[in-house]
C-alpha cells in the first residue's frame, strides 16, 4: 500500500487545487499513470500514482485545495476499494432494535397516557373530551385562576397548534411575497468561484500597481519597411528554417535585447536596498489562455536567431493553451512583451510583471495619415507603450528605450544584421 501525495511544485507555490480526478475509488491504476490534475497559481500538473494497484481511498475531492506533501489518496496494491460490510452488519443489528421501539411507541394507549392526569383538577367534561382528543391534561393550560381545567381550556389547547401554523403561514406567504418582489426588483446574474489561477493573475497584478511606481510612455512605429521585408524574405526564410514563418514577434523580441543592452536600468529590478542589473536577456511572451493570461519566458534571446525565436515562441505558445508547460518556463523573465494587438487593440497602459523593471506593449496595425518628407501618406503604423517602474528607470530612458525599439523596426535590415 502507497500514498499519493502532493508533489513539489515550485519553490513559491505551497498548495493547489484538484481540477479533475481520473481516476474513481475501486479504479485500477498502474505505476507512473495519472491520477488526477492538479491546478496550481500557474500550471496545471498530473500526478502520478508510485505503484501499480487499486485507488482503496480518496481523502480530497475535485475543488479542494491542498498543499505539498497531502496525502490525498491511497493504493493498495493488488487490494480493492473498502467495503462496507461491517457498516451493512450493524445496520442490520439496529434495524430491530428500532423497530421494537415503534412497536411500543405504538401499543401505548390513550388511557396509558392519561393515567398520569388523576391528580390534575378538572371537570368530567373536561376529561372526558381529554380523553376523546387524546391529550394529557398536564399540558392544558387553565384560565380558571384557581387551576381547575375546564372542557374549553382542552379545545384552547388542541386548536392552539392550528392557530400557530396558520401564523406561519401567513408569515411564510410574506417572505415569499417580498422575495418575488425583490427578485422582480433585481437583475439577473450568475454567480461562479473564480478558480486559482485567476485568483492569483488578480492578486499579482494588484501587488504591482500598489507596489511599483509605474507609467507608461508612448511612441508609434511606421511598420512598412519591416513589412516589406517579410513580404520579400518570407519564402526564402521558410526554406532555410524547415518552414518556420517568420513573424514580428521575432523583430520585436531581437529590438528589445538591443534596447536592453543599451538601457540596462530596464533590465534591472529592486531588491532591498540594492538594484540588481540582469547580465541575461530571457524575454516573457505573454499568451492569452482560457484561464487566463500566461508569460512563458524564452530563455537567451540574445544568442538565438530570428527562427529560433519564432520557433520558441510557437512551442511555449502551443503548451501554454494546451496546459502543458511547466513551472521552470514561467519564471525568472527579465522583461516582458505583450501583444494586445492580435485582439484589435489600439492603445493600452500593460502592467508590470511581478519584480520586472519594465513591460512593452504592442498593438493593432492601423492604416493611418503621417507626414512624410513634408508630405501626407498613408502606412501601417503602430502605437507601442513601455510601461515601467519610476523607482528604477527614469523618464529620459525609458523614452531613449522606447525610441530605440522604433528605429531598430523600421531599419529592419540592421536589425537582422545585429541578429
Amino acid at each position: 500500500m502507497s500514498e499519493i501525495i502532493v508533489p513539489e511544485l515550485a519553490e513559491s507555490i505551497t498548495e493547489g487545487t484538484i481540477a479533475t480526478w481520473f481516476k474513481k475509488e475501486g479504479d485500477s491504476v498502474e505505476k507512473g499513470e495519472a491520477v488526477l490534475e492538479l491546478e496550481t497559481d500557474k500550471v496545471n500538473v498530473e500526478v502520478v500514482s508510485e505503484e501499480d494497484g487499486v485507488i482503496s481511498e480518496v481523502k480530497a475531492e475535485e475543488g479542494d485545495t491542498v498543499e505539498v506533501g497531502q496525502a490525498i489518496a491511497v493504493v493498495s496494491a493488488g487490494g480493492s476499494a473498502p467495503k462496507a460490510d461491517n457498516d451493512s452488519k450493524e445496520e442490520v443489528k439496529e434495524a430491530p432494535k428500532a423497530e421494537k421501539k415503534e412497536e411500543k411507541a405504538e401499543e401505548k394507549s390513550e388511557s396509558d397516557v392519561k393515567e398520569d392526569d388523576s391528580h390534575i383538577v378538572a371537570t368530567p367534561s373536561a376529561r372526558k373530551l381529554a380523553r376523546e382528543k387524546g391529550i394529557s391534561l398536564s399540558d392544558v393550560n387553565a384560565a380558571d385562576p384557581r387551576g381547575l381545567v375546564r372542557s374549553h381550556d382542552v379545545n384552547n389547547h388542541v386548536n392552539a397548534p392550528q392557530q400557530e401554523n396558520a401564523k406561519k403561514d401567513d408569515k411564510t406567504e410574506s417572505i415569499k411575497e417580498s422575495s418575488k418582489q425583490q427578485a422582480k426588483d433585481e437583475k439577473p446574474v450568475v454567480r461562479e468561484p473564480m478558480s486559482r489561477r485567476r485568483q492569483t493573475i488578480a492578486n499579482r497584478l494588484l501587488d504591482v500597481s500598489q507596489s511599483t511606481a509605474m507609467l507608461t510612455t508612448f511612441n508609434e512605429i511606421d511598420m512598412t519597411n519591416v513589412m516589406e521585408l517579410r513580404k520579400r524574405k518570407k519564402e526564402q526564410f521558410m526554406e532555410r528554417n524547415n518552414g518556420t514563418k517568420l513573424g514580428f514577434m521575432s523583430f520585436f523580441t531581437k529590438a528589445a535585447v538591443a534596447a536592453l543592452k543599451k538601457y540596462p536600468a530596464v533590465n534591472a529590478e529592486i531588491d532591498g536596498t540594492d538594484l540588481v542589473y540582469k547580465q541575461f536577456y530571457d524575454i516573457a511572451i505573454a499568451v492569452s489562455t482560457d484561464e487566463g493570461l500566461l508569460v512563458p519566458v524564452i530563455r537567451d534571446c540574445d544568442r538565438k536567431n530570428f527562427a529560433e525565436i519564432e520557433d520558441d515562441i510557437i512551442d511555449v505558445a502551443t503548451r501554454a493553451r494546451d496546459k502543458k508547460l511547466k513551472l521552470d518556463e514561467m519564471t525568472n523573465g527579465s522583461f516582458t512583451i505583450t501583444n494586445g494587438g492580435v485582439f484589435g487593440s489600439l492603445m493600452s497602459t500593460p502592467i508590470i510583471n511581478g519584480t520586472q523593471a519594465a513591460i512593452l506593449g504592442m498593438h493593432t496595425i492601423q492604416q493611418r495619415p503621417v507626414a512624410v518628407d513634408g508630405k501626407v501618406e498613408i502606412r501601417p503604423m503602430m502605437y507601442v507603450a513601455l510601461s515601467y517602474d519610476h523607482r528604477i528607470i527614469d523618464g529620459a530612458e525609458s523614452v531613449g528605450f522606447l525610441k530605440t525599439i522604433k528605429e531598430l523596426i523600421e531599419n529592419p535590415e540592421d536589425l537582422l544584421l545585429e541578429g
